[in-house]
């Protein structure tokens, strides 16, 4: 998954790939191998080179308050493929848009059902990704046509999960 991500006035490009609990994440041009888990709410442990560090995350929105013993770090991500998709007049195309999810990830529900009329950015299906519930919305106003998955169902990064129309 590629974001970006501000800290300060600073904006960092990150890459994260995940593999069970081993994650590989690049930022610029450093790159880091550990394993995660979480081991409570908003409680996670990363073991890099043999070192364990218990990192404490608070999100709102799409900003996240990283605390480590006493350090306290603000950071703020940016998708640049919900950027992309956030032109003017994304939200009016004719046809038919597909909802894909970006990374893999387990179906956690449906926010909307087949037939229902939906706004652009209203909430539509609810994908787990890395531990963390991540709700996609509709890229336009529309009837919400199908679902390609069910509650339940592992997805694969881009596969199709809804269509609106």
């Amino acid at each position: 998954m590629k974001l970006q991500a501000q800290v300060g006035e600073e904006v960092h490009q990150v890459n994260i790939m995940r593999d069970g609990s081993n994650v590989v994440a690049k930022i610029g041009d450093r790159v880091y191998r550990l394993e995660s888990s979480e081991v409570g709410p908003n409680v996670h442990l990363f073991k890099v080179d043999g070192k364990i560090y218990e990192l404490c995350v608070t999100a709102s929105g799409d900003s996240f308050r990283i605390s480590m013993d006493r350090n306290e770090l603000d950071v703020k991500i940016i998708d640049p493929k919900k950027l992309r998709g956030s032109g003017s007049n994304s939200g009016d195309t004719d046809g038919v848009a597909e909802i894909k999810t970006m990374m893999p990830g387990k179906v956690v529900r449906f926010v909307a059902n087949p037939g229902q009329d939906v706004e652009k950015g209203d909430g539509v299906i609810v994908v787990e990704a890395m531990k963390m519930q991540n709700e996609l919305k509709s890229p336009k106003a529309g009837t919400l046509k199908e679902f390609r998955v069910s509650e339940g169902d592992t997805v694969s990064a881009g596969d199709v999960l809804a269509l609106v129309e």
